[in-house]
């Protein structure tokens, strides 16, 4: 996220032989001519458009009515066709049969082509380049006949804040978003604010974090968009501790423990953690990219996991358009908010055998089901038509957490299960949390710490512990490999 700049110009989330001749030929001149493959197209009068904005969307052909609709919003320095051809978000449009908008700044709007998150003028409900996004919102859904109520937001970086802050100020539009190496609503409202909250943590308690965005909502009390939080632990251009922030402020306002109800390790050197709500269903997740700097996670590839070309901003660790649209259950296994179908959930659900990569599981049959989806850490991971299954392509000593559902003939998922647990074999035991005392100055030295600007952060977490020099000293504790957190009130021996 390069520097702010405030000059501007204009101020939900589906007989016979010759008989048989004259029949092809009616065929073919009545048939339609073949649609051109699908290309993004930019879209003029989509409204008032009060942020001066550019609307650009992808809709592939054949597109159904009800389908959803994602909004992806590119970063500084970047373009909307830039977005479109580098993150991935085509091919799971594609896929998965949905339209994508990409809203566009340029440098009219603000000198290194940001979307003024930090400006109350531009990310207020009803207000600049948010009420701006909203009218493409509209505009698309009118256009194409997406579904109002799955509608989508994600974004890298200042697009990354202004998906904060637009599923704060329209969760009524919004059904999920994605913030990528972003930072939560509420953290800015000037360009001075914008500075230190890109690399500093801001002293605000989960519960000031969530009352920034039920203020900004507009009086909005539910439902919630689910949220999906992207970070890498080596960005030093909005620190990690944004990360951390971004999933206290919608824990906080889903009114969710800030412990996980699960954790999976992903490609790319990935951590996930899920918050369920009371459902079971993943409300916030966040995904923690160790060793990645400031971009879009991306991972180059012809498979169905790979998406994304790699380029500046655009790092090549693992897709994280494909795990962003699992998440929202684009992929079709009910991620998102969907109403589960008739059927009970399993019971008797239990792991069998566990080798290093793989865990087996069983569960008594449903009557009626005609199949079962297996999900791991909320995330669809399988089908199976009997009893049992096996996750394999696992990593050794990980913990990981099942759930299953019963499916009915129309392919409609019900009630999932209750969750279990089973920690794969290997990896010496897993991780052993370690602390260490001593000053700022031989944290950084030691490799736990860095500094930036004359000051020390923690590795992973980010977290602010003030002047780099020997006067200073604080506790971290390393809760897993290379993941540092400020424990100076106490640690465990």
């Amino acid at each position: 996220m390069p520097v702010p700049d405030r000059s501007r110009t204009g101020l939900r989330i589906r007989g016979s032989g010759l008989s048989a001749v004259l029949a092809l030929l009616l065929a073919l001149f009545a048939a339609p001519a073949p649609a051109s493959a699908a290309s993004l197209t930019q879209v003029t009068g989509f409204g008032t458009n009060p942020g001066n904005l550019q609307m650009y969307s992808y809709v592939p052909d054949g597109l159904p009515a009800g389908a959803p609709l994602v909004v992806a919003l590119h970063g500084c320095t970047q373009s909307a066709p830039d977005y479109h051809s580098h993150s991935g978000w085509a091919k799971y449009a594609d896929l998965y049969r949905f339209a994508v908008v990409y809203p566009h700044t340029s440098s009219a709007n603000n000198a290194n082509s940001c979307f003024n998150w930090f400006q109350p003028s531009d990310y207020g409900r009803g207000q600049g380049e948010a009420l701006s996004v909203k009218q493409m919102v509209d505009h698309a859904i009118g256009r194409y006949g997406s579904d109002r109520d799955r509608v989508f937001v994600t974004g890298l970086s200042a697009g990354g804040a202004m998906t904060s802050a637009l599923l704060a100020a329209y969760p009524d539009v919004f059904a999920g978003g994605s913030i990528a190496s972003g930072i939560p609503v509420g953290c800015a409202t000037s360009m001075t604010n914008a500075f230190t909250c890109m690399y500093n943590a801001t002293s605000k308690t989960p519960r000031q974090w969530g009352d920034a965005v039920r203020q900004a909502s507009g009086g909005w009390t539910g439902p919630w968009p689910r949220v999906a939080v992207w970070h890498g632990t080596s960005d030093t251009t909005v620190v990690p501790a944004n990360a951390t922030q971004s999933r206290d402020q919608w824990t906080d306002v889903w009114g969710l423990s800030r412990t996980p109800t699960s954790t999976a390790s992903l490609p790319g050197n990935t951590t996930q953690a899920v918050y369920s709500d009371a459902q079971g269903v993943p409300a916030v997740t966040t995904f923690t990219v160790s060793g990645m700097g400031h971009g879009t996670a991306v991972d180059p590839g012809s498979g169905t996991q790979q998406c994304g070309t790699a380029g500046a901003y655009y790092l090549d660790t693992i897709c994280s358009s494909y795990y962003t649209a699992l998440f929202w259950g684009l992929d079709g296994s009910g991620g998102g908010p969907v109403d589960p179908g008739t059927l009970p959930a399993p019971a008797g659900l239990a792991t069998g055998a566990v080798t290093d990569s793989s865990v087996a599981l069983r569960w008594n049959a449903v009557s009626g089901a005609a199949s079962y989806e297996v999900y791991r850490g909320g995330s669809r991971v399988g089908t199976a038509t009997g009893t049992s299954y096996t996750d394999t392509g696992l990593t050794p000593g990980t913990a990981y957490t099942y759930s299953v559902a019963a499916v009915d003939s129309s392919g409609t998922a019900g009630a999932r299960s209750a969750a279990v647990t089973a920690t794969t074999t290997g990896g010496g035991g897993g991780f052993e949390p370690r602390c260490y005392t001593a000053s700022n100055y031989a944290h950084v030295q030691a490799g736990r710490a860095r500094q930036s600007g004359g000051y020390a952060y923690a590795l992973g977490s980010g977290q602010n512990m003030g002047l780099y020099n020997t006067f200073y000293s604080h506790t971290l504790e390393e809760t897993s490999a290379g993941y540092f957190v400020i424990s100076d009130s106490g640690c465990p021996s």
